[in-house]
């Protein structure tokens, strides 16, 4: 029996970054040993094992086949005379199909070490096809090392292209789109993920309401990139600077998604795109099963950033009632969150990535105002529930107002 370190902390220390988490592979062994051993199995579809001491996860070697569409169409074959270089052919990306020996010697049978020091995504092998998922994954790991120069290898960007016109895309499943979708929201570039998979033809199959922003005109005037899916993934990588927040990177990037059903004859002016938006990030978020918190941010996001630009302009009693549609007085950390993706949108745009953006610096000392406006117990005195709720409402207002006289000369 031999145990081998694998995958991504070997791809990780030889970048000379920090190791999360340690995966290894058992060759030559059969279930029974590692349980005599003491390991705990817990995988279902083949032998994986966690350590009784360090509860990392050793997996026997084996290999895969495929014999149906999609990917839950593989079979699985494990035996102690599957050797570590079959295990690793299996593998996605070159620089996942590594390993270390015991002694510390580096396993490397496909090129991964050479990939990595080139800065190259590159597939193992053809089988890299037959798993639909590894698009996404490679696009995540894109998003994750772009800032480290990593691009896609040309011949891969090909297959990938091969899978999607073959339907391959089309089988993947909302849990499994989401679930990769949200780990590459947290990476340092976010928005390269979303490029690749439009690279590839996926984005149009798995998030078509972004895709069909590509194309559509805005007036050049406020947006010098024009291309309203450009302006999105400028307002991306605006949020990623801004929030680590998967939620704000996620409004962020479903904020202008009505610009796409803008009827033709009307571009480049998108009137009424905040509110027909809602809509659609509605539906994306059903379809893939998004989480609520990011689901009510978006929609938030989307039905309000126009309002929000215009904040320096807002009367009181419009103010008040933006921050009573957001709920901002018993959800302020979301309001919050609003505001930096609102700043995202503003600094999204081509030669305004560090415009100053005083509209959420604004609304949040009005919020803070209208939130410190209290009754008394003297002044609730008397008062019914309605009739308190009211008062409340005119100290909110008072307090508005006072900021509103201040905006102008206190905010640059």
């Amino acid at each position: 029996m031999e145990i081998f370190l694998v995958g991504g902390a070997v791809r990780d220390e030889l970048l000379g970054r920090p190791v999360r988490e340690r995966d290894w592979v058992v060759v030559g062994a059969a279930p029974a040993e590692l349980e005599r051993l003491g390991f705990r199995q817990v995988g279902k579809d083949f032998p994986v094992f966690l350590h009784p001491e360090t509860y990392e996860e050793y997996a026997l070697a084996r290999t895969e086949r495929k014999v149906a569409p999609g990917y839950h169409g593989f079979e699985t074959r494990f035996s102690p005379d599957v050797t570590l270089v079959e295990d690793l052919l299996r593998r996605d990306l070159t620089i996942n199909a590594m390993a270390r020996a015991a002694d510390g010697s580096l396993i490397d049978p496909y090129g991964g070490a050479q990939d990595l020091s080139d800065r190259v995504l590159r597939h193992v092998s053809s089988a890299f096809s037959e798993d639909p998922v590894r698009i996404l994954r490679l696009a995540r790991f894109a998003a994750r090392y772009a800032d480290l120069g990593f691009t896609v290898a040309e011949d891969t960007l090909a297959l990938m292209c091969q899978m999607t016109a073959a339907g391959e895309v089309s089988a993947l499943v909302a849990e499994r789109v989401w679930a990769e979708t949200a780990k590459a929201l947290t990476e340092p570039c976010p928005a390269v993920y979303f490029a690749v998979l439009r690279a590839c033809g996926a984005l149009a199959v798995v998030f078509p309401e972004l895709d069909r922003l590509y194309g559509v005109p805005q007036p050049a005037r406020w947006h010098p990139e024009v291309d309203t899916g450009l302006h999105v993934e400028l307002v991306l990588r605006a949020a990623a600077q801004l929030s680590p927040e998967s939620r704000v990177r996620f409004a962020a990037l479903v904020h202008d998604l009505g610009k796409g059903t803008t009827p033709r004859d009307e571009w480049p002016k998108h009137h009424g795109h905040e509110s027909r938006g809602v809509q659609s990030v509605e539906a994306l978020c059903s379809r893939l099963r998004v989480p609520n918190d990011h689901r009510e941010l978006g929609v938030m996001v989307c039905r309000e950033h126009g309002i929000v630009h215009r904040a320096m302009e807002l009367r009181p009693e419009t103010a008040l009632a933006l921050f009573e549609r957001c709920d901002a007085f018993r959800r302020p950390d979301r309001f919050a969150e609003c505001l930096l993706a609102c700043t995202a949108d503003a600094r999204g745009r081509t030669g305004h990535e560090s415009a100053p953006y005083p509209q959420a610096a604004f609304l949040a000392r009005a919020l803070d105002a209208a939130r410190s406006a209290m009754l008394t117990p003297t002044e609730r005195a008397g008062l019914d529930g309605a009739a308190i709720g009211r008062r409340i409402g005119e100290k909110r207002l008072a307090a508005v107002t006072e900021v509103c006289r201040t905006r102008v000369t206190s905010d640059p």
